[in-house]
């Protein structure tokens, strides 16, 4: 029998290692904790609204009772739900058990999310991926560093 001592991926949010893949295109200031799971081969990048389909850029999108819409309107609750879907798969596939996740994303929000009306008002709350996430048994928090 193999005994099992490989420490498990860790899924994070792609723009908090610095890749250039938030809603504007931009990469958010690489997060001190991702960077040292990086460095010992540990993380997983995501980013769920790509996986989704969604380009990059993209017009900004927040949850409204329920849906997620961008800023122009359109309702593209089913992309989110879409790179959910993969991410859960990601996660399964590879036995994370943690993701540390960008918080205010409508995807990946931990703690917070912006509340629907596009006035930078933020909530409690949770991202889309973040809920199935969390369904599934993962633990989702955003980064300590």
């Amino acid at each position: 029998m193999i005994k099992d001592n490989v420490e498990r991926p860790v899924l994070v949010s792609a723009c908090l290692m610095g890749l250039p893949c938030r809603y504007d295109g931009k990469t958010c200031i690489p997060s001190q904790e991702v960077m040292d799971l990086v460095k010992k081969s540990r993380a997983m990048p995501i980013c769920p609204e790509q996986l989704g389909g969604l380009p990059t850029p993209r017009p900004p999108a927040e949850i409204s009772k329920g849906r997620v819409i961008n800023s122009n309107g359109e309702d593209v609750t089913e992309n989110f739900l879409r790179g959910a879907e993969i991410s859960a798969k990601l996660a399964r596939l590879f036995g994370a058990k943690l993701a540390i996740l960008k918080d205010k994303s409508p995807s990946c929000g931990s703690t917070l999310i912006y509340d629907g009306s596009f006035t930078e008002q933020l909530i409690e709350g949770e991202g889309m991926t973040t809920a199935l996430l969390k369904r599934e048994g993962v633990t989702v928090r955003p980064p300590l560093t």
